[in-house]
C-alpha cells in the first residue's frame, strides 16, 4: 500500500489502507487522467506527489460510479474536467451533499468542496482514453475502461477479491443487472492481461477468470435461495450487512 505502482504501459495504481482502495492513473495522449482518486486527506496529498513526480500534467479526473469514495479530488491535480458517464454525473451532482457527509465522516481531511463535481463524458470520450463500457450493477451509471492497447481494463466496484458484489439497494433486480455486467466485462477481459478493481488486489492472467467465477457463484446462489460459499464474506466484518441486504433483494425478485 501507499506507493504508485505501474501496471500496465501508462497505467498506475496506488492502493489506500481504506477498503484496499485502488486510485488508478492513465497516460492519455495529451497528459495524464486520474481515477477515482481517494481516500482520506495524507493518502490525497501523498498520492498528488506521486502524480507530480511522473512529470506528466493532469489533463482530466474520471469517475467510475457515484459513490462518495469515488468522488473525490485533489487540488494539487488542477481544475480540470472530471468527467463520468452521464448517469454517473446526474446523480452525483443530486447526491453532493449527502457525498460531502459520508466523506467528511470517513475520510478525514479531504477537501469538501471539491466532492462530486462532475462533467457528462462527451460522445467522443473527450481526453479520457479507452472504451467506456457502461453497466448498472452496483450503481447507476457505473463505468468500466477498456484499455484494450495497454492490455487493462479498470472495472470500477466490480472484480474484487475482497469484496462481494454489492447491490444497489435503489434498484430493482440487482442479480440480472450484475449478471449482464459480469458478461460484459468478461468479454472485455478477454482482451487484456490485467485489471484493476475498485477494491483489493491487481488481478493478473487466471486471476479474472477466478474473479469472474467468484462473483457468477455468488449470484448464483442467491438466486437458489442459498447461503453462498464464498471466502470474501470473511474479510471484513462490515459485508455481513450487505451481503444480509443482498439476500433480502433477492428474495424479492
Amino acid at each position: 500500500m501507499g506507493e504508485l505502482k505501474e501496471v500496465g504501459d501508462g497505467v498506475w495504481v496506488r492502493q489506500s489502507e481504506w477498503v484496499w482502495s485502488n486510485s488508478v492513473v492513465v497516460r492519455g495522449e495529451d497528459g495524464l487522467v486520474v481515477i477515482d482518486p481517494g481516500i482520506n486527506g495524507s493518502e490525497l496529498d501523498q498520492l498528488a506527489d506521486d502524480v507530480a513526480g511522473l512529470g506528466i500534467p493532469v489533463v482530466a479526473g474520471f469517475s467510475t460510479h457515484p459513490h462518495w469514495d469515488h468522488l473525490l479530488w485533489h487540488p494539487r491535480f488542477g481544475d480540470v474536467p472530471r468527467y463520468a458517464t452521464p448517469a454517473c454525473a446526474h446523480l452525483a451532482g443530486q447526491a453532493r451533499e449527502r457525498a460531502r457527509a459520508m466523506a467528511e465522516q470517513s475520510a478525514p481531511g479531504i477537501p469538501l468542496d471539491l466532492v462530486a463535481l462532475l462533467t457528462p463524458l462527451p460522445a467522443d470520450g473527450g481526453p479520457v482514453p479507452g472504451e467506456i463500457i457502461e453497466h448498472r450493477a452496483h450503481a447507476v451509471g457505473h463505468a468500466a475502461l477498456l484499455l484494450a492497447d495497454r492490455g487493462v481494463l479498470v472495472v470500477g466496484d466490480m472484480l474484487s477479491d475482497v469484496l462481494i458484489p454489492l447491490f444497489d439497494v435503489r434498484q430493482d433486480d440487482q442479480i440480472s443487472a450484475y449478471e449482464t455486467a459480469l458478461d460484459r466485462l468478461e468479454k472485455a477481459a478477454a482482451h487484456v492481461d490485467v485489471v484493476i478493481p475498485g477494491h483489493g488486489a491487481v488481478a493478473r492472467g487466471p486471476e479474472v477468470t477466478a474473479r469472474l467465477t467468484a462473483d457468477r457463484a455468488y449470484l448464483a446462489a442467491l438466486r437458489q435461495g442459498a447461503e453462498p460459499d464464498d471466502a470474501r464474506l470473511a474479510s471484513a466484518d462490515w459485508l455481513s450487512a450487505p451481503h444480509r441486504s443482498n439476500v433480502e433483494q433477492a428474495r424479492g425478485q
